[in-house]
């Protein structure tokens, strides 16, 4: 009897398992795989462990140039992996690592080395130099790469310019996969969307903008405080679900513009549906994106999207999802709200090939023609 593949998923952090990955094992294994995962305290989590046949901790040093660190990961990817059919590893630190370790990998044929970038770290608008690093970095690691996955348009052109991998090697797939399900509308009660007003202290005819996302510096969450305080609208309301160490300056931020009262920080939150679709938009005013999840949420649960003119964003909200402004520009951000709170822009509506059932479909396609050795078109 043939024994079943062997499909080893590696991420950096096991909070990318929890979030994005899990249904791709679940799938997978319903299929007969054995699938593991591999990432920096994946050992630990209770909410990762069920879905997988086993965990493996990797440390992934977190200074590049601490050698013995790197050389430790790399000796434990080699010693691992050797026994996989499929590697598939994703986020920048350990797909770098991964492909580094198992570069010789070509030559005897196994494991096969897939890569989705979630959104390359060169992009339109990056600055010079280390728009140069990174684009480097990955034209290096294609070189140890079987197929690359991108998942918005100016990734997969960049991927083509610069050559990151033979074209017959790269595949566009919409996205990571949602689950229509959990953000259908017709299931969120409109008690708890009620709940979610009164509990930020709104009137009726409030308007209420929210965005959901971690606080980091290329989010931008600033922007949208300073598009708040110029906009004309004394009950206009903005909410922030999300941590993260940029917090605390937003915060104060915030408060030096009187604007406490109108702009609420509510954390991590297990399910933003009530949020959103108490919301007149959801904002995305990011420098980039890989695809916006909160995007896609936005667009299921028909809440349209002021974002920004960003890879992964515009990807989104065009066709006839909300409105794009210049990245940075507060002004044009700030029209985009007012505009929204005078004329209520009509319900949205997802993307089909968002669903997760095509993602895993895809993905299936995709390791099956691996498992044959055969070259795979553009998905």
């Amino acid at each position: 009897m043939k024994n079943p593949p062997k499909l080893l998923i590696v991420t950096t952090i096991a909070d990318t398992i929890r979030a994005f990955l899990i249904p791709y094992a679940c799938y997978f294994r319903d299929a007969g795989w054995n699938v593991d995962a591999m990432a920096r305290g994946v050992t630990r989590r209770d909410d990762v462990s069920p879905h997988f046949g086993k965990l493996i901790d990797a440390e992934w040093s977190r200074n590049s140039l601490d050698i013995s660190g790197v050389t430790r990961d790399v000796r434990l990817i080699r010693e691992t992996a050797a026994d996989y059919d499929i590697v598939h590893v994703h986020t920048p630190v350990a797909a770098f690592l991964t492909r580094f370790a198992l570069r010789s990998h070509k030559s005897a044929g196994r494991p096969a080395v897939v890569y989705t970038a979630h959104g390359f770290h060169f992009h339109h608008g990056g600055r010079k130099r280390s728009n140069f690093i990174f684009r480097g970095l990955e034209q290096l690691a294609g070189k140890w790469t079987d197929k690359l996955i991108v998942i918005n348009m100016e990734d997969y052109d960049a991927a083509l310019k610069f050559r990151i991998v033979p074209e017959h090697d790269l595949i566009q797939m919409p996205g990571i996969g949602l689950d229509f399900s959990r953000y259908d509308g017709s299931n969120v009660p409109k008690a708890d969307v009620k709940q979610m007003r009164d509990q930020l202290g709104m009137k009726a005819d409030d308007a209420l903008f929210s965005m959901i996302a971690e606080f980091q510096p290329n989010k931008r969450h600033a922007d949208a405080v300073n598009a708040l305080a110029k906009m004309g609208h004394a009950g206009a309301h903005l909410a922030f679900a999300g941590d993260g160490p940029a917090k605390e300056p937003v915060q104060h931020m915030a408060k030096s513009l009187g604007l406490t009262k109108r702009v609420h920080f509510l954390g991590n939150m297990k399910d933003v549906c009530p949020l959103i679709m108490a919301s007149r938009a959801v904002l995305i005013p990011s420098e980039r994106e890989g695809l916006s999840r909160a995007g896609m949420e936005a667009a299921c649960l028909g809440v349209p999207i002021i974002g920004s003119d960003a890879r992964g964003v515009k990807d989104v909200v065009l066709p006839n999802r909300g409105l794009l402004f210049p990245v940075g520009d507060t002004l044009a951000l700030r029209d985009a709200m007012q505009q929204m709170t005078e004329v209520p822009y009509p319900r949205t509506a997802p993307d089909p090939k968002w669903r997760i059932e095509n993602l895993t479909r895809l993905h299936h396609e995709l390791y099956s023609s691996l498992l044959r050795g055969e070259e795979t078109a553009n998905g």
